[in-house]
């Protein structure tokens, strides 16, 4: 075994790992990129009309990944709103290089 290699810590790796559970769904990688590609906050009901999953269903599916941190709720009144978390989307590519060893790219500069 090399030397220098050592598995991530524990409690990283338990943050990955949900992470990638979180993943382990096609809804819920539908209702990433929908909510992703939308790049505005969307109801239930557009999401359901969007996957085609009862509301029931999906409402399950948000609160995985709004536990996860991959989804954000907003609150208006009586309304849920549900938008893509941007800083999950740029750490996850990261999160899955140092999963697999290569070497993690620079951060992007500041916007």
């Amino acid at each position: 075994m090399n030397e220098g290699a050592r598995p991530l810590d524990r409690a990283t790796a338990a943050e990955y790992a949900s992470w990638f559970k979180a993943l382990a769904d096609a809804t819920r990688i539908q209702i990433v990129t929908l909510l992703a590609r939308a790049q505005t906050p969307m109801a239930v009901k557009e999401i359901v009309e969007a996957v085609e999953v009862g509301q029931s269903t999906v409402s399950a599916h948000l609160k995985v990944l709004a536990e996860v941190g991959f989804v954000l709720v907003e609150h208006r009144g009586t309304a849920s709103l549900y938008r893509i978390n941007e800083a999950c989307v740029e750490c996850f590519p990261t999160a899955a290089d140092i999963v697999m060893g290569r070497p993690v790219p620079d951060p992007a500069p500041p916007r």
